[in-house]
């Protein structure tokens, strides 16, 4: 029996008691349904090294992966936040010897709010503080019993903590505000507010509107005031703002700003990014020590340079050679995109097969980061976590990967 932290989301639980037994899970203890299905990854679907659709040893595509990018004029490092955090110090090491653009998938979601949390514009807080303190939880755009199963358990709704001992029996509230219906807006209860797609701004706005003791310009008004009475008498507010509020928010995130400082003006509020990836934050945390910024940056000139023609919207259009890791951005990016990666030279460093380990010129099989190779990572409230690895393999870890790649260009 062995404690292992699971990487299958940002929150990296710490505490899975895990035993294999003649290569199957024969004891599992506190993973969820979705780190289940993590763990059993590990029995299927492996790949294998290949160059040009043909089986070859690691050291052959490693080598032909180097020779690809070392040949290219504008090369593309995309994925990262399902990597570690030396896998990713290795990528970015790698970016800057090849003068290339490397991007993360938080340019496609949670960066335009991440970026503030690490200025500091927005006030964030732990987890655990959570756990602790919250009083009141705020999803935004999320559901978290599908995405982050045991979110609610661990942290926001259900446990017991220093202050909240009878949690969410007296001392907790729990509000959804989506599009539709959600698992967790069932839990909610009446504390369901759903809003239009694209309508979350307005609904901001109606927020704003009942803080300041106005009308609101909604249809049920009597439940927006009640909302607003429930946010005035909140001790310790958290909201977790997920994809469908980020989507539909884009260029209005200075509104989000201002409602969380008006919030701070009456109580204690902060917000804590609803990250798929389990190392996500940890990416732009790097890449901001070394660059300034969070992510699409170019490396072209020597010179670190940021901006919408990095990201890999736009860079996948432009180069000429694409290295993807911890991410399968062909299943993922718009088709558009997806289209253009599979169109030029594509190397897929991944331990499962994927769209893009299928379209690439060389995949190269790696470790599952947390159940075969240790390292660390940084969870989605910032807190860094460390993890052994649980498995024997033979397979080399994403930092080893990039690493032989760095050193035969």
């Amino acid at each position: 029996m062995a404690v292992v932290t699971c990487t299958g989301c940002s929150l990296l639980c710490d505490d899975i008691e895990a035993a294999v037994t003649n290569e199957k899970l024969s004891h599992i203890k506190n993973l969820c349904r979705k780190g289940h299905g993590h763990f059993q990854a590990v029995f299927s679907e492996r790949t294998v090294p290949m160059v040009n659709g043909q089986k070859v040893s690691m050291d052959e595509a490693i080598s032909r992966a180097a020779e690809i990018l070392k040949s290219a004029k504008n090369p593309l490092l995309y994925g990262w936040s399902n990597c570690t955090l030396e896998a990713q110090a290795a990528g970015i090491r790698l970016a800057e010897k090849l003068g290339a653009t490397i991007d993360d998938t938080s340019s496609f979601c949670q960066g335009i709010l991440m970026e503030r949390i690490l200025d500091g514009r927005i006030p964030t807080c732990t987890l655990d503080d959570v756990r602790n303190y919250a009083d009141t939880s705020i999803f935004w755009g999320a559901d978290p019993s599908n995405s982050h199963p045991r979110h609610l358990s661990r942290f926001s709704y259900y446990p017991r903590g220093e202050k909240r001992q009878k949690s969410y029996e007296e001392e907790r509230t729990c509000i959804a505000v989506d599009v539709r219906h959600s698992a967790t807006a069932e839990i909610c209860g009446n504390y369901y507010f759903r809003v239009p797609p694209g309508g979350d701004a307005d609904f901001m706005e109606a927020v704003l509107a009942v803080l300041e003791g106005k009308i609101p310009r909604v249809a049920d008004k009597k439940k927006m005031i009640e909302l607003g009475s429930i946010l005035k008498k909140t001790e310790y507010g958290v909201i977790f703002p997920g994809l469908g509020m980020i989507y539909s928010m884009q260029d209005k995130m200075d509104l989000f700003e201002r409602l969380m400082a008006r919030l701070n003006e009456i109580t204690a509020f902060k917000a804590v990014p609803m990250v798929g990836h389990y190392n996500m934050r940890g990416f732009n945390e790097l890449l901001r020590e070394k660059t300034g910024f969070i992510n699409s940056v170019s490396f072209r000139g020597g010179k670190p340079s940021h901006g919408p023609e990095q990201s890999v919207i736009a860079a996948a259009k432009s180069c000429d050679a694409a290295l993807v890791i911890g991410s399968d951005p062909l299943s993922a990016l718009p088709f558009a995109t997806a289209k253009a990666l599979a169109g030029v030279p594509l190397i897929a460093i991944d331990p499962r097969r994927s769209l893009a380990t299928d379209a690439a010129a060389v995949t190269i099989p790696s470790a599952i980061s947390g159940l075969e190779a240790g390292g660390t990572a940084v969870r989605m409230d910032g807190v860094r976590v460390k993890f052994e690895p649980f498995l024997k393999t033979d397979l080399p870890t994403d930092e080893q990967i990039l690493t032989g790649i760095m050193e035969a260009i």
